[in-house]
């Protein structure tokens, strides 16, 4: 049974209580220092920093927050007797010297990380699979860098993971922001676009590195107290590495990626179907109606419908009476005889030009070549369905020369297969157009070649079953 090293009581009292918000800021005040290397604080040291990072206290604040951080072992008090002092209050606040204890530096080291995660966002970074590749190279080839290797490697793969483990828990938050659902599409096909190529790197890499010997030659120049305990943390993060990239677990991170693809995908289309509203005939009139109604006189009204109904002077406006003579041109066109208008012209905006009729060609042999093709292209159909067709589930590598034409059938029906959701057991289907062909598609955890006269195309291998109707 598994035992897990307890956690002190009070580590984390400081971040409870009424004065919370002071002893937060007072132990990050001692981890500001620290990292400038000023590692024990007087009194005004402590009420500077505040006064920068935090709000101005008054002394019986601090000493109080002191206190209690004294009492929880996260802060200690020691003496500086190297100065002399002319007053009571002077040795009080220039003597005595405040630092962190272990436990302090533990506790601002969590709340800090604390802090960081929760401000944090998950992503899936190829850029830290980039990195962990390089490092192992490392590993591989240089004595002299293998402490800071390993030990950047670590890093990467711990960093790696977190931003899965971000990523995958702000998925249902995605589901319901229209923006995010963009970002997150483009981001997972920027991470899955050379993901087979970055993952089957790593696991070659691994396949000729000896761990132990790694670790042997790091402790050379680790310089640790205890050693057995270096190791075995070492060993552990190793473990964590190569379970990682374990062909079915980083498998299943790019099933989970792609699916995440498509479903966002979906709603983004769905979204987009919702916004873009069909035409209201009778809505449209309504709105009409409302304008004619506001308009002030007839001249308004006269170029609202022609707007409207688009009555400007059109194309046939050219067209002339039989005998114009009889019309003045200053006479208003409703007075005037109506002029017969081409439907033709309505429809097309041309007139109709009457000629000869045109000969009539000899389709038979049109019809005969057509007809010769049809029964080629069927023939070359039911030999590349009888090259595709199997008895029962088989992989794609164990398909070995296929025809172009059958290549081409199979590359049609394996990405309609993709392009569905899998079911509960993993296993995807679809059909051709006609549904005469019929193919049920599963993750076969595997790399597959397949040639034709063409040349040859590599890539995942899947168990496929393919059936007529």
């Amino acid at each position: 049974m598994t035992t897990f090293p307890t956690v002190p009581a009070d580590l984390f009292r400081f971040t409870t209580g009424p004065n919370a918000e002071l002893h937060t800021a007072v132990l990050h005040a001692f981890g500001e220092a620290n990292e400038r290397l000023e590692t024990a604080l007087t009194l005004d040291d402590v009420h500077h920093e505040l006064r920068r990072n935090h709000r101005p206290v008054s002394d019986e604040e601090l000493k109080s927050a002191l206190r209690s951080l004294r009492q929880w072992g996260l802060v200690d008090t020691v003496q500086h007797h190297a100065t002399h002092y002319t007053s009571a209050d002077d040795y009080e606040r220039e003597n005595l010297r405040h630092v962190l204890t272990r436990r302090g530096e533990a506790a601002t080291a969590a709340a800090r990380y604390a802090r960081k995660i929760i401000g944090s966002t998950g992503v899936l970074e190829a850029a830290h699979l980039d990195a962990i590749a390089d490092r192992l190279e490392e590993l591989r080839t240089s004595d002299v860098r293998t402490y800071a290797a390993l030990l950047e490697l670590e890093s990467h793969l711990d960093a790696f993971q977190t931003g899965v483990q971000l990523f995958h828990g702000e998925l249902k938050r995605v589901q319901t922001q229209d923006d995010a659902k963009r970002e997150t599409v483009a981001h997972l096909q920027t991470f899955v676009s050379d993901l087979d190529a970055r993952k089957e790197r790593i696991r070659q890499t691994l396949a000729l590195i000896d761990a132990e010997e790694v670790r042997e030659r790091a402790l050379k120049s680790a310089h640790v107290r205890d050693e057995l305990q270096w190791l075995q943390q070492r060993k552990d993060a190793w473990a964590m590495l190569t379970a990682w990239f374990e062909e079915q677990r980083i498998d299943e991170l790019e099933d989970i990626a792609r699916t995440v693809i498509v479903e966002l995908l979906r709603a983004l289309d769905r979204i987009s179907e919702q916004r873009r509203k069909p035409t209201n005939t009778a809505a449209d009139f309504r709105a009409l109606a409302s304008w004619f109604a506001r308009t002030n006189n007839d001249d308004e009204a006269h170029e609202l419908f022609n707007a409207a109904f688009g009555l400007w002077p059109a194309r046939h406006a050219h067209l002339q009476h039989a005998d114009g003579e009889l019309i003045p041109s200053a006479e208003p066109w409703h007075n005037t005889p109506a002029v017969p208008v081409s439907p033709q012209l309505r429809r097309t905006g041309k007139q109709e030009h009457i000629g000869a009729t045109g000969k009539v060609r000899d389709v038979e042999q049109i019809r005969r070549a057509r007809k010769e093709q049809a029964q080629r292209e069927r023939h070359e159909l039911e030999l590349a369905w009888q090259q595709l067709q199997t008895d029962g589930p088989i992989r794609i590598s164990s398909l070995q020369e296929l025809d172009h034409d059958a290549f081409d059938r199979l590359l049609d029906l394996v990405g309609r297969a993709l392009a569905a959701l899998p079911d509960s057991t993993g296993t995807r289907a679809a059909s051709t157009s006609d549904g005469r062909v019929h193919i049920r598609l599963r993750n076969a955890r595997g790399w597959a070649k397949i040639t034709t006269q063409r040349g040859t195309l590599s890539g995942p291998d899947y168990v496929i079953e393919v059936q007529r109707r």
